[in-house]
């Protein structure tokens, strides 16, 4: 089979939360350019509705949806208008995600909530409404949740995130677990240090750049090097796969 076919997302609905930046919105981007419907969600409405343009004016399908995922509301508010505008939802891509820096003798209760409400909890629900419909619709998917390679690792002072970050990736397989019966495929896709529009000024700052000789191949995430694997968790090329975490980040976690 050609590797275009493989890959071709034509006939999905593909729902993208935090789809206004960073890693959302380029896979929201991706995800559109191989076909499918995407359907891009966000609680920003002017940056959601800016990356909506570039999809559409490439010659994508796409709605908008301005919702927060840490609501039950939010969530079927999200759902329902994918299925007016598409049908079912058939790929869902868990992005939407915060951090915070805080010593773990100065974390608040809070600041803990709050990670754990968009990182971790917007995952576990978003994934069970997606998997509801996609069963009652009695179609197969896909749910791609997206950690990070501190879930596998520790660093100071950003102790919600990295414990958030290792919730996703054991909830992916119990996900997995429970769902492929049902013809639902759940993985993770586990990003290093990439450069986005949010940590930018970080990343090219002396303390970011400091980093650099700490990961194998000497460069941050840049533009596309999560393309690949997002389409292979997201399609058919991934078929056989569920409860995969994918690590993808430049070897950065490999040991010393």
């Amino acid at each position: 089979m050609k590797a275009a076919d493989l890959f071709d997302l034509s006939g999905a609905v593909a729902l993208v939360t935090g789809a206004s930046s960073g890693f959302g919105a380029r896979f929201a981007r991706v995800l559109a350019a191989n076909g499918a419907k995407a359907v891009l969600v966000a609680r920003r409405p002017e940056p959601l509705q800016s990356n909506l343009d570039a999809i559409r004016a490439a010659g994508g399908e796409a709605i908008a949806v301005s919702a927060d995922v840490t609501t039950e509301a939010g969530i079927a508010r999200a759902f329902d208008e994918a299925e007016r505008a598409f049908g079912t939802v058939t790929i869902l891509i868990n992005n939407a995600g915060t951090a915070h820096a805080a010593k773990l003798v100065d974390e608040t209760r809070e600041g803990w909530a709050r990670v754990m409400a968009l990182n971790l909890d917007a995952v576990m629900f978003c994934a069970q409404e997606a998997a509801r419909r996609m069963i009652a619709a009695k179609k197969p998917g896909s749910i791609v949740n997206v950690a990070s390679v501190l879930g596998l690792e520790s660093q100071k002072a950003v102790a919600a995130y990295c414990t958030s970050k290792a919730g996703v990736l054991h909830l992916t397989r119990v996900m997995a677990h429970e769902l492929a019966g049902r013809g639902i495929r759940v993985n993770a896709l586990a990003p290093g240090y990439a450069v986005t529009e949010l940590n930018r000024d970080y990343l090219n700052s002396p303390a970011g750049q400091a980093m650099i000789p700490d990961i194998p191949m000497r460069r941050f995430g840049e533009d596309g090097d999560l393309d690949g694997p997002l389409l292979l968790l997201a399609s058919e090329a991934g078929r056989w796969m569920t409860g995969a975490s994918v690590v993808v980040d430049g070897g950065h976690v490999l040991p010393l």
